[in-house]
């Protein structure tokens, strides 16, 4: 049985990808084609891909890291259903909890929404304090506005900056 997903308005969402299984740069560049090839799916602009060290979690490699600006007609649980799809398509397990990852695609930020549920946490609950994600999201938008800190993308990577959470 097919379902049709329900069309909304157009909402500017922020997604961040990360990689630390070889290939790294292959497994981002697939996962923004496999988002762009979406119906419902317009990326916009993409950061730089950084290089960091992994956080928390088991001994594992070098992350890669960027942001995508998006403009979907996706709600949010169908977008989160989608970035999952693409997710398993590339070979993600979820067998070790902040483990090594082919992918990791998170919305970060779903217009202005504030939406928690079993799923579902947006904005993501821990962007504000990871550098590896608030890097490439000032990079592309400083205007971002986290909508729970009242704060723009670009006052919270310079609180990260000077140590203040």
């Amino acid at each position: 049985m097919v379902t049709m997903k329900k069309e909304h308005k157009p909402v500017e969402a922020f997604v961040a990808l990360g990689s630390n299984i070889e290939p790294r740069g292959k497994y981002i560049q697939r996962a923004l084609t496999l988002m762009s090839d979406h119906p419902q799916i317009e990326v916009l602009e993409v950061s730089s891909v950084y290089e960091t060290s992994p956080e928390g979690g088991p001994e594992q490699g070098q992350y890669l890291n960027a942001v995508a600006k998006i403009s979907t007609t996706l709600g949010a649980m169908d977008l989160l259903n989608s970035l999952q799809a693409i997710e398993r398509e590339l070979g993600r397990k979820r067998s070790v909890f902040w483990g090594p990852r082919t992918i990791d695609l998170d919305i970060l930020l779903y217009g202005q929404e504030i939406i928690s549920n079993d799923r579902l946490t947006v904005p993501h609950p821990l962007m504000h304090e990871r550098r590896f994600v608030m890097e490439p999201l000032a990079q592309i938008a400083p205007d971002a506005y986290h909508p729970i800190l009242m704060m723009s993308a670009r006052t919270i990577l310079e609180s990260l900056a000077e140590g203040v959470e």
